[in-house]
């Protein structure tokens, strides 16, 4: 961008390059800082949604360059100093990057020391407890054999016998599976439809405040031109402020993503354990919150309360009043920060996390392509219907409707996810599908 202000006549193909390259870094900035939630446990979504709004809220920044160039600062000291600005980026990998994996929390195997002599159990151990102990044991035991090396004192044991039993399904599951899957399909939709819908406003804001301006005249006075360039001026300056709401409104639906998963358990067989935890009694009927089935609860919610401020910026947009268009910056700013968060808080909990960077990215593209569509809508929009923008955001509102399908769908994911956890499979024994009470 900088060396494009030297000639722009004849360096302007470069302008399309920049804007390549700064779509393409900042897309895998994107991508690659999704896996630092993972260190905050189960506030993992409230983390990420608040990452994605700092993100989308940096567009904030463009209006503070539009003000240091109008006060006199030259254009190509601005990109400039941009760039070198950039390379902090590299000083951060270098010094602040951890060199190891962030495990999500779901991978995290805790581990303890124990004995080769305490394997012999000088207390009675009866039931479920008995067969999750000699379960774990024997599965490290059969992993790693190693371990024997160390000494007599120095085996590892899970704690629960979590990372031996649930670490290996979840590598087992082909992508294609998760590629194919009701869930995805159905969020690419809904994510396609959305972008395009968020990002059609983006480009034609300024034709749509023109047009609520001007009525559609056709003749325009000096006055009116002049009223129409301080107007659009104003709101536009108003929209790009608002972006910082990004930031402060995206950790809700975060929240609502890690909602009362803190007092899930991993699976039933450890419902027992769970409950004893609460302090409830051996024969109360326990009904544990399972995390997988809160988490798809808590996404249902996320995706419900997001349409619906989808509908409700749609039905702004389509009413003939400047002031209220303030409400229809909101309710973008809130939309544009609210499905990337749930989406990417929708794939962390249904799909295995090996799969997650793959699923996010093929989202991402087939979203951005989708896009493109804005702009045969925008040539139809000052074409043909000679600026009205009222029956292309109809006609947009009505698809955004079809995103209420994604929540339907994952309520009856839900009540599947429910059959499965509470009626044993075959061939798993009864002691890990439901607690037993001791005589």
């Amino acid at each position: 961008m900088a060396v494009t202000i030297q000639d722009t006549e004849a360096l302007s193909p470069l302008i399309f390059l920049a804007l390549s390259l700064n779509g393409f870094a900042g897309i895998c900035l994107t991508f690659t800082s999704l896996t630092l939630p993972n260190m905050f446990g189960n506030l993992r979504s409230t983390f990420m949604a608040l990452m994605i709004g700092s993100y989308a809220s940096s567009a904030i920044t463009f209006p503070g360059i539009k003000l240091i160039y109008e006060a006199g600062v030259p254009f190509m000291v601005i990109m400039f100093t941009w760039s070198g600005l950039a390379c902090l980026i590299f000083l951060n990998c270098v010094l602040n990057w951890p060199s190891e994996h962030f495990p999500a929390p779901e991978e995290v195997d805790y581990t303890k020391k124990i004995k080769l002599a305490e394997l012999a159990l000088t207390h009675k151990v009866t039931g479920d407890r008995f067969y999750r102990h000699v379960t774990a044991v024997g599965q490290r035991l059969s992993q790693e054999p190693r371990s024997l090396d160390r000494g007599t004192n120095a085996f590892l044991a899970p704690a629960d016998g979590r990372g031996a039993s649930q670490s290996q399904p979840e590598k087992a599951v082909p992508f294609r599976q998760s590629l194919c899957s009701p869930v995805f399909l159905w969020s690419l939709l809904t994510m396609s439809l959305t972008q395009l819908r968020v990002i059609f406003y983006m480009a034609a804001m300024n034709k749509m405040l023109e047009f609520l301006v001007t009525r559609g005249q056709q003749q325009q006075t000096h006055e009116l031109q002049q009223k129409v360039a301080e107007t659009v001026g104003f709101y536009s300056s108003v929209f790009g402020a608002m972006q910082l709401l990004c930031l402060a409104t995206c950790p809700l639906i975060g929240y609502i993503m890690d909602w009362r998963i803190k007092d899930c358990v991993d699976a039933p067989a450890r419902a027992a354990a769970h409950s004893k935890a609460r302090g409830r009694s051996a024969t109360e009927p326990a009904r544990p919150r399972y995390c997988k089935m809160q988490k798809v609860s808590n996404a249902i919610s996320a995706f419900t309360l997001t349409n619906l401020l989808l509908v409700g910026f749609g039905v702004t947009c389509l009413i003939d009043s400047l002031p209220l268009q303030l409400v229809t910056f909101v309710l973008h700013t809130m939309v544009r920060g609210f499905f990337h968060s749930a989406c990417g808080s929708l794939y962390a909990a249904v799909f295995p996390s090996s799969h997650f960077g793959t699923l996010t990215g093929l989202q991402s593209l087939v979203s951005a392509v989708f896009a493109l569509l804005q702009q045969p809508l925008f040539m139809a929009m000052v074409g043909p219907l000679r600026g009205e923008p009222f029956w292309v955001n109809l006609g947009l509102l009505v698809c955004s409707l079809l995103g209420f399908l994604l929540p339907a769908y994952l309520f009856c994911y839900r009540a599947r996810l429910q059959r499965e956890l509470v009626e044993p499979s075959p061939g798993i024994p009864t002691a890990l599908c439901a607690p037993k009470v001791a005589a």
